[in-house]
């Protein structure tokens, strides 16, 4: 059996990807609570930049914390297809859970298929990510563990979707989104957790590309898109401060006529 180490860099990786997954969902969480104050297309496109950031928050985590996994006795590569069908997994797979809520009349059926959904988009993202690597032996996984890993991300998702739409202070979103990067973090160690490996030591060439070749490049690129979007929708004002700019400029318009 390969010896499996989780943090080859010490707790760098393990943090990175926790604040990495923190930062999605608190860019997703918002973004859904904005998309229920808007109308039409504001609503499409909020919902839209909320399964986007969530979808990427969670695979930016996952393969920042994959940068620090090792396995002694083989190198590991990433199949490059894999690994983009798992970012748009995740992407698609949010984005109809948080449609769901964004749509959904009936807000407890809403709450609990969203739930379902992006918990279901959380783990299958994480085991596709797991289906992209290529090593030397054989990959086995605890089931037990691995339907484990799949409540803790459909409990923890619905705890944050229903904290984000119930409490509107902005303490309770960063809550809910701290809570929602942890169940992400616990979900993919849960996931790891399952994981073993039979090495059988080869001097072949492994196909796909290196962490540091792709992931890292990918990685940086998709923290990137989520500190620009959280800055864009920090500075984008809400419903309430259009209105209030809109009816301070009526009477501007009533004296000019």
């Amino acid at each position: 059996m390969g010896h499996l180490d989780h943090a080859a860099f010490g707790w760098l990786t393990p943090a990175l990807s926790y604040v990495m997954a923190c930062i999605g969902a608190a860019l997703g969480l918002r973004c859904t609570v904005r998309a229920l104050g808007a109308t039409g297309r504001s609503r499409r496109n909020w919902l839209l930049t909320a399964a986007s950031a969530i979808g990427t928050g969670i695979w930016t985590m996952h393969f920042v914390a994959m940068l620090g996994f090792s396995v002694s006795g083989t190198e590991i590569r990433y199949n490059v297809p894999l690994t983009i069908l798992s970012l748009l997994v995740a992407m698609v797979v949010v984005g109809a859970g948080v449609f769901a809520v964004g749509y959904g009349r009936d807000r407890g059926r809403a709450l609990a298929f969203g739930g379902l959904t992006t918990g279901l988009g959380v783990a299958s993202m994480h085991y596709l990510g797991m289906a992209a690597l290529r090593l030397h032996g054989v990959v086995r996984y605890d089931p037990v563990l691995v339907g484990l890993s799949v409540v803790i991300a459909v409990v923890a998702a619905t705890a944050a979707l229903w904290a984000a739409l119930n409490i509107k202070s902005p303490v309770a979103v960063a809550v809910a989104s701290l809570v929602m990067g942890g169940a992400v973090s616990s979900m993919h160690y849960t996931g790891m957790l399952a994981v073993s490996v039979r090495v059988s030591p080869s001097g072949e060439a492994l196909p796909g590309a290196t962490a540091m070749q792709f992931i890292f490049p990918l990685a940086v690129g998709l923290g990137s898109y989520l500190f620009l979007t959280s800055a864009f929708v920090a500075l984008s004002p809400t419903a309430d401060e259009r209105e209030a700019s809109a009816s301070a400029q009526r009477p501007v318009e009533s004296v000019a006529r």
